[in-house]
């Protein structure tokens, strides 16, 4: 099993997320199934089909959240270690040949924030720029061959 790197932040939503899901989102559903079979012939029942199929795609989020904050660490953007890329933060790059920086979030794709791409601490540059500090240059292997790229900035 692989671990899955959480903020305490996410972690908390998290499981925020799976008490409602596993109380009040399935009690609801319940009752929306219930209301749908009152309403005569199932196989012709679209509210019916529909509140199944809902029923479905909540039971697998449940079992996808269960399984990542089973196998949840839990970690921390310290600021004594401001400057070095880590899970949880935020990196600037500039890829080699390029003007413009590119900003990513290191850590899981629950951490996702708006308008900022997430990658992996393990993915091929996610494993390159942990530990970094700005001014280094990393190389990895990118399905399209080698590359590099500048660390401009890490933040929280």
């Amino acid at each position: 099993m692989t671990e899955t790197q959480l903020t305490a932040e996410t972690h908390a939503r998290l499981v925020a997320e799976l008490e409602e899901l596993t109380t009040k989102g399935r009690v609801e559903i319940a009752r929306q199934i219930e209301a749908a079979r009152a309403l005569g012939d199932l196989s012709e029942n679209g509210d019916y089909h529909a509140a199944k199929d809902a029923q479905g795609k909540m039971e697998a989020r449940i079992r996808q959240l269960q399984k990542m904050l089973g196998s949840a660490v839990i970690v921390g953007y310290d600021v004594a270690e401001a400057g070095v890329v880590a899970a949880g933060v935020l990196v600037e790059i500039r890829y080699e040949g390029d003007d413009g920086t590119e900003s990513y979030l290191v850590g899981s794709i629950e951490e996702k924030r708006e308008g900022v791409s997430v990658i992996s601490p393990g993915s091929p540059l996610g494993q390159a720029l942990l530990g970094r500090s700005p001014g280094e240059v990393v190389e990895y292997e990118a399905p399209s061959g080698k590359l590099r790229a500048e660390i401009v900035s890490v933040g929280g």
